[in-house]
């Protein structure tokens, strides 16, 4: 299924938020940023978040929004136009001051830790306000053949800036947060905190690594739907299947290192449970694969859900 503008746009914003953190992190430590790095993120800033994202918003999504009904003035547009008036300003003060910083001239690292403040506060705002509010009002105004337009348009835009640009800016913002030390948000809680939360889960999650080992599963003290010990760790996930049903799983993880599927599900009832079976792709933001989540779920109560509860039920 391909993306819809919304995902297209959504995702330049998560991977701009993301180089906006390691950048952050480069200039608030102990030492100087390197240089490359923030030469790196003023390329990303200039090229990619001004004349590439920005541009694709003012030239397709913008002017197709207003002619259906959304007023380019005294409203949610109007705000996302100013700001990124207001974006346009603060980032040649970041990038003359990247400059300096690039040339030698250490005295002005304050001063650009305050502007890309300025510019980085601005930007996550305003992401969120296009992904919260903007964003979910022009799809309640455009008809299916205008979202195909934008998204024909984001496609020109890029284009435009030569082959695969996304491809290639996106590569250069993994650059950045590898760089910067950027990390994922996962990784903003505690390995125990984590490992409740994956054991709170209404899902039992099991991970097969690249090499089909099985490195990980969920709710090991609790009651589980397929019982399992840590004995399983470590072995092939061949060997925790019947035999019957080994080819399956070899095709399973076969299509997914080829990239040819992206799910797998099934389902069964089993002892008056409804059971859902999920495996999915594991993959590197660059794209490789590192192994095999399976899902699994008792839906029965899902399933017999009927008509609506809005209200909490008392304890």
């Amino acid at each position: 299924m391909s993306e819809s503008w919304s995902d297209l746009l959504m995702n330049d914003h998560q991977t701009t938020e993301r180089v906006l953190e390691a950048v952050s992190k480069a200039l608030s430590g102990p030492s100087a940023p390197e240089v490359g790095l923030m030469q790196d993120a003023a390329r990303y800033f200039r090229e990619y978040v001004d004349l590439c994202h920005n541009k694709k918003e003012e030239q397709h999504l913008f002017p197709l929004i207003e002619q259906r009904g959304v007023p380019r003035q005294g409203g949610p547009l109007a705000v996302m136009l100013s700001e990124h008036d207001d974006s346009r300003t603060l980032l040649p003060r970041l990038l003359a001051l990247i400059d300096a910083y690039s040339a030698g001239r250490g005295s002005v690292l304050d001063e650009l830790r305050q502007v890309f403040d300025e510019y980085s506060t601005l930007l996550r705002s305003h992401f969120w306000k296009e992904n919260d509010i903007l964003y979910p009002m022009a799809r309640r105004v455009m008809s299916p053949a205008d979202a195909e337009a934008v998204v024909a348009g984001i496609a020109a835009t890029e284009a435009a800036l030569g082959n695969e640009t996304r491809a290639r800016y996106y590569a250069l913002a993994e650059r950045i947060v590898t760089g910067g030390g950027g990390e994922d948000l996962s990784f903003g809680v505690e390995r125990e905190v984590m490992a409740a939360i994956l054991n709170t889960l209404p899902v039992e999650l099991s991970f097969v690594d690249k090499d089909d080992n099985v490195r990980y599963f969920s709710h090991e003290n609790g009651t589980k739907i397929f019982p399992r010990t840590r004995g399983v760790v470590g072995m092939a996930v061949q060997n925790c299947h019947p035999e019957k049903s080994v080819h399956l799983v070899n095709q399973i993880l076969a299509d997914f290192k080829a990239g040819k599927r992206s799910v797998a599900e099934f389902w069964i009832e089993m002892g008056g449970r409804f059971i859902h079976i999920r495996y999915f792709p594991v993959r590197s933001p660059q794209g490789d694969y590192l192994g095999t989540l399976e899902v699994v779920q008792d839906a029965a109560g899902i399933r017999a859900l009927k008509g609506e509860r809005r209200l909490l039920d008392e304890a």
